[in-house]
């Protein structure tokens, strides 16, 4: 038997002893699975479910685009914007057109994107173990994108 506020409770306090890098991963992890579930409740036929999914995904994909730092990021963070809104854009034509192979697409950019930022964290992780990075973390490619500590 599974006790709802024990993983609400547990799931809190990951979240709020995560590092900016494990947060960033999370809203990527939650991202992804909110998309495969509203492309299952898509293909279900369910349109409550695909809209309670769909909806979810795309706040996620909001609150990504919302926190890039353009003058720490630069050229890459401009470049995540651009596939933020093709992200989101795609997701609602989606939507409208209820065409689960347009969700598939902002899965695997998400999906990419994930994979990418895992290694970036990962390679971070190591480096704060050398004593290499400071308060600020540098992300792929010398971007430095954070997420706003609100």
């Amino acid at each position: 038997m599974q006790h709802p506020y024990g993983n609400k409770a547990y799931h809190k306090t990951s979240i709020t002893t995560a590092s900016k890098e494990q947060l960033l991963l999370m809203l990527y992890e939650g991202c992804i699975r909110n998309f495969k579930k509203a492309k299952l409740a898509m293909e279900q036929g369910n349109i409550a479910e695909k809209g309670k999914w769909l909806g979810k995904a795309q706040d996620i994909v909001n609150e990504l685009s919302s926190s890039l730092d353009f003058e720490k990021g630069g050229e890459i963070a401009k470049q995540l914007e651009s596939l933020y809104l093709f992200v989101f854009l795609e997701s609602t034509e989606a939507n409208i057109e209820n065409n689960p192979e347009k969700l598939e697409q902002c899965i695997t950019v998400m999906m990419t994107l994930y994979e990418g930022w895992q290694g970036a964290v990962k390679k971070i992780q190591k480096e704060k173990g050398k004593g290499g990075v400071g308060e600020e973390d540098t992300g792929k490619a010398g971007a430095k994108v954070s997420l706003r500590s609100e």
